[in-house]
């Protein structure tokens, strides 16, 4: 995959072995860095340099990075979530939890096979989370037409899924999130405390997009929630903002290597 997106780069821009940033999770391990680093160099990067996740989410949601006073970015993949406070250009505390986007896919096929005795697959699950999903209940239980597979009779079923379900199906993982939130903020030194209340925590993400997860942390935080502009795209957006300006932003990441 490597390989390939970076062959299309190549082409396009026509240059020969270019400069990559990759974002990966706080608390990555040093064996985890070698490894990320020397694929997309065998992949044919010519230099390939590390930044933490929330650290380019924080860059791409148009956060100053470098001011002393402190951000806080809770950053919903699909893989784990991310929480960082960030001053002076350095992740001051973090929290990294291998649930996610995809968690919460995989619990809603397991509330639709469990409760509505239907086989999905990831695909529906994610169009279910995405149009219908909720971590708080709607004014209006919206609703959804899926298909499936029905359990019983092996045959394909159309059934009716509810906001409500999904946010039942979801609310142990949505849990597990939000207390991560708030261990990091437990942890979080008392003079950047005070400039997080007031700022207020910024979500970034696919995660993001969930309807009233943004309230809900609020409400379990006491402090206001503010959902990133293109939160789909923060992280990459801040890794491309990381190598145009490299030098300037060169302190921020974690390590590098040549070819």
């Amino acid at each position: 995959m490597l390989k390939n997106m970076i062959t299309k780069v190549c082409k396009k821009y026509s240059i020969m072995r270019p400069r990559i940033v990759v974002g990966v999770p706080s608390g990555i391990t040093e064996v985890e860095e070698r490894a990320v680093q020397e694929s997309v160099l065998q992949a044919g990067a010519r230099e390939v340099y590390l930044i933490e996740e929330p650290m380019a989410a924080a860059i791409g949601a148009n956060l100053d990075i470098a001011e002393p006073s402190g951000n806080i970015v809770v950053d919903i993949g699909g893989g784990t979530t991310e929480v960082a406070v960030i001053s002076l250009g350095g992740v001051v505390v973090s929290t990294s939890l291998r649930v996610a986007g995809d968690e919460l896919d995989e619990d809603i096929m397991n509330f639709v096979k469990k409760e509505l005795n239907l086989s999905i697959g990831e695909t529906t699950a994610e169009q279910i989370k995405m149009q219908i999903g909720c971590a708080m209940p709607l004014m209006t239980d919206m609703s959804m037409q899926i298909r499936g597979r029905d359990l019983t009779t092996g045959l394909p079923k159309n059934v009716t899924i509810y906001s409500s379900q999904v946010q039942k199906a979801m609310e142990e993982s949505i849990g597990e999130i939000i207390e991560a939130v708030k261990q990091t903020l437990e942890k979080t030194p008392p003079e950047l405390a005070s400039d997080i209340m007031e700022k207020g925590i910024v979500l970034t993400g696919g995660g993001a997009l969930i309807q009233n997860l943004d309230k809900l942390i609020g409400k379990a935080t006491g402090m206001p929630v503010y959902i990133a502009e293109a939160p789909l795209d923060c992280v990459a957006i801040g890794a491309g903002k990381t190598i145009d300006d490299l030098e300037k932003l060169k302190n921020i990441l974690i390590n590098s290597r040549k070819r």
